[in-house]
């Protein structure tokens, strides 16, 4: 079973590639997903990643309400002070 964290796009650039990357942080941490399947995604764009593609994008609220919980169940650590 996979959980997905939600993220924010902080970065979006073309590779020399053409492909669409982003950076995105979830709960803390940095990775680079790929834009393939929601290339209008922009930078403070809230989304869902499976296997580094960004396949759904949340609304801020959602996105919040979701990380709150994975930390009060302890899925995730709580945020830095």
């Amino acid at each position: 079973m996979c959980l997905g964290v939600p993220g924010r796009i902080v970065e979006r650039w073309q590779a020399d590639d053409g492909a669409l990357l982003a950076r995105a942080d979830f709960a803390g941490e940095e990775r680079v997903i790929r834009l393939n399947y929601l290339p209008d995604l922009q930078v403070g764009d809230h989304v869902i990643v499976h296997a580094g593609f960004a396949l759904t994008r949340l609304d801020a609220e959602e996105a919040a309400r979701t990380v709150a919980l994975m930390r009060e169940v302890g899925l995730l650590a709580e945020e830095p002070a």
